[in-house]
């Protein structure tokens, strides 16, 4: 891939690159919405992700180029006009990590060439933003010798999203992309930040991601509307508990002053933070102790959740989670990521992968008339330097 991606640079760009970064895709086990109501989130690395090849100018003028928006050409800025432009589209995205390190006072002395390429499929959910924001920062951090963490990274490429983009997402994204570890989950509390790493050993399973084919765009869905809701209901509990987040309460606590809440939607959401929050404590316990079967119960219930309480699946993860759950060889299924179209995620027998999937796909076609796509997950690392 490095030596591709080198020629492909020096086609498009006439000079020859210096440098080859990697930044990974992510799933989220389990654990969802929970990340911006302090609570925990379950996520590992995937070995699909985004790969930027990179040759510093002499000058302040930026060059981007994407292989998979190949059309749009080379997008042309400057390291003195960084603000948002529409028509630079998915060069947005690194311009906000740049003058967000800049505004925090990184130096950025001069700018530089970089030819994207993704093999993420583009708004299947498994974050392809955080993941250009975070290869964008841990290039910087090497080429221009910044003396900033791995998780300072992914908490600048979070404010790159929230303030530069206009996407109100929590920390969970941009963090395990920064911090993956191969064959590992995080287990992460969102807001203490505090993290430990969780060996995957699945046995004779896999896990199989199925992408729905409906391309989402947070910036465009009910995302920012979900967390305003969930600030909502949160206002209304602090009338009874002295909380910071939705997460801080136990379900136990919860059900005894869900009353206050009065709107019946606010209170759904609500009850889905805190529901899944405790899911993602006993889940990770399971894993721990080699119980998938209990796991994969953990994950049908978060689906069930999210459907019901949280409002966020729709038809298509819908029909995909509930084909899966009707195969045999499946431990347990759900959508995973934000939502609102995007990818699912099963536990499955390794040697009924080919059956289960024609399967699925047989009822997605007749329901919603086109194919899903399948992808068997690897977990991998986190962002860093090609060698």
């Amino acid at each position: 891939m490095k030596t591709e991606l080198k020629k492909k640079f020096s086609i498009v760009f006439h000079e020859e690159c210096s440098h080859v970064f990697f930044a990974p895709g992510r799933i989220n086990l389990i654990g969802e919405h929970t990340d911006y109501n302090g609570g925990f989130v379950f996520p590992c690395a995937i070995t699909f992700g985004t790969y930027g090849a990179i040759r510093l100018r002499q000058d302040r003028k930026l060059r981007f180029f994407s292989e998979n928006f190949a059309s749009l050409d080379i997008i042309e800025s400057h390291l003195d006009h960084l603000e948002y432009r529409k028509e630079d589209d998915w060069a947005n995205y690194c311009k906000g990590v740049l003058l967000t390190l800049i505004k925090k006072g990184y130096p950025i002395p001069q700018g530089f060439d970089l030819y994207i390429y993704g093999n993420i499929p583009h708004g299947s959910g498994l974050s392809s933003s955080a993941s250009l924001e975070v290869l964008v920062g841990t290039m910087c951090q090497a080429l221009f010798h910044l003396d900033i963490s791995m998780k300072d990274i992914a908490l600048l490429a979070q404010q790159a999203e929230n303030e530069y983009i206009g996407v109100n997402c929590g920390i969970m994204d941009q963090f395990i992309i920064a911090m993956g570890k191969e064959n590992h989950a995080i287990a992460l509390n969102t807001q203490t930040l505090d993290y430990t790493y969780t060996p995957i050993d699945l046995k004779d399973h896999v896990i199989l991601i199925m992408n729905t084919c409906k391309e989402r765009k947070l910036s465009d869905s009910k995302y920012n509307e979900r967390r305003n809701e969930c600030e909502q209901a949160l206002k209304s509990l602090q009338k009874k508990a002295p909380i910071q987040q939705l997460c801080d309460l136990t379900v136990e606590k919860f059900d005894q002053i869900s009353y206050v809440i009065e709107d019946p939607i606010l209170l759904k959401r609500a009850k889905h933070a805190v529901y899944e929050n405790e899911r993602v404590k006993k889940a990770m316990i399971a894993l721990q102790q080699d119980d998938l079967i209990t796991f994969g119960q953990y994950m049908n219930q978060s689906h069930l959740s999210l459907k019901e309480d949280y409002e966020v699946t729709g038809i298509e993860l819908d029909t995909l989670v509930e084909a899966t759950w009707q195969q045999e060889g499946v431990l347990g299924a759900r959508m995973t990521g934000a939502g609102f179209g995007g990818c699912a995620i099963a536990l499955v027998k390794k040697d009924q992968v080919e059956q289960i999937q024609q399967a699925i796909l047989t009822q997605y076609l007749d329901r919603i008339g086109y194919p899903c796509q399948f992808y068997v997950a690897a977990i991998g690392m986190g962002a860093g330097e090609l060698a």
